[in-house]
């Protein structure tokens, strides 16, 4: 996905800021300002910003156990350790016990994170310098080997939950999603793991409606299917990117975000036209949401939002499909942010604006 999509660094920035909105800290406005050679100073600046913070705070610590060979007794003895020591004539009791220590996997990733970046050629020195300095904090935690990080078993709780983010950018590192540039700071290579892309396109538009435009209800909301008997064995869950309502709840637009190297799909006979899968899906979300909305006074319609690519056919277009709106849009990130929002702004004011 994406192979050839041209980007504005510094808008990976912005929509990092609204998917994970505690990066919107006065204290990171120079970040948004920053100029930017490529993306891996700008994950370095982020991980740094970040990280001071969270020095300021204290780094997480949590209990850890450890055994040690000791002159007085602590938590529980180990007798194994203890008797070879009382045969090697040692004056020492082997003892087992927890303590709270701040080398722990989250401190472990970050300092990881930042070791990988420090060695990087392309990350400048100024923001080496910080990093390093910040290392200096982290002296008793050790590094892992990143290829072992099993994400999906992390568990934040409320006292680490300042590390959700730091870890977030962590795995867009550790994961091969440093992406290098082309052609300075305008051009942004395609991330490894395409679908993490994707995934931050769809937060990032969900969390920006939600800021910027309260008169609505943003969510990433659920569909149910319209059934006549009520047998819904098997059936996949709609789950939708983003709808948007207004506030009485008679107006919805369900918007399908995509983020993919082609906008648009080959047919047999070579000619362009929409992925169907996509068009398909958004019509089906589209009429059972009318349907689940009764027989009152109502609209709904549908869009699918495609990320601007370099292609040179775009599509552009509203369809009237069984009394509902289906459009097809696409947004340009190789703008100046204040134009993305404007796109995302107009988008709105084409729906819910009398």
């Amino acid at each position: 996905m994406t192979k050839d999509k041209s980007i504005f660094i510094k808008n990976i920035y912005y929509m990092l800021s609204y998917a994970f909105t505690t990066l919107q800290q006065s204290d990171d406005d120079k970040i948004a300002t920053e100029k930017f050679e490529n993306i891996h100073n700008l994950f370095a600046a982020i991980l740094s910003k970040g990280i001071g913070r969270q020095l300021k705070q204290g780094l997480y610590r949590e209990y850890v156990n450890r055994k040690e060979d000791l002159p007085v007794m602590r938590g529980k003895i180990d007798m194994l350790g203890t008797i070879k020591n009382k045969i090697e004539k040692k004056q020492r009791l082997t003892c087992e016990f927890d303590e709270l220590s701040e080398n722990n996997l989250l401190n472990q990733i970050l300092k990881t994170t930042v070791m990988l970046l420090l060695r990087h050629t392309e990350v400048d020195a100024d923001y080496k310098n910080d990093l390093k300095k910040e290392m200096l904090f982290f002296s008793n935690v050790d590094e892992i080997e990143p290829t072992e990080i099993k994400w999906s078993s992390i568990r934040f709780q409320r006292n680490n939950q300042t590390y959700r983010v730091l870890l977030s950018i962590c795995q867009l590192v550790i994961e091969g999603m440093l992406l290098t540039t082309d052609d300075g700071e305008y051009k942004l290579a395609s991330f490894v793991d395409d679908q993490r892309m994707n995934r931050l396109y769809e937060k990032f538009i969900l969390e920006y409606y939600i800021k910027e435009h309260p008169e609505l209800k943003a969510s990433a909301s659920q569909i149910p299917w319209a059934l006549d008997d009520g047998e819904a064995t098997l059936l996949p869950v709609m789950q939708t990117d983003i709808m948007l309502e207004n506030q009485s709840g008679e107006k919805v637009l369900i918007i399908d975000a995509k983020y993919y190297t082609h906008t648009l799909a080959e047919n047999r006979f070579n000619a362009r036209v929409l992925h169907s899968a996509n068009l398909y899906q958004v019509f089906t979300y589209v009429k059972n949401k009318d349907t689940d909305m009764g027989n009152g006074e109502h609209s709904v319609s549908g869009m699918l939002l495609y990320a601007k690519t370099d292609e040179e056919l775009q599509p552009d277009n509203s369809y009237q499909m069984s009394g509902n709106k289906i459009s097809v849009r696409t947004l340009d990130l190789n703008k100046e942010f204040p134009e993305i929002a404007k796109q995302l702004d107009d988008i709105v004011a084409e729906h819910f604006v009398v």
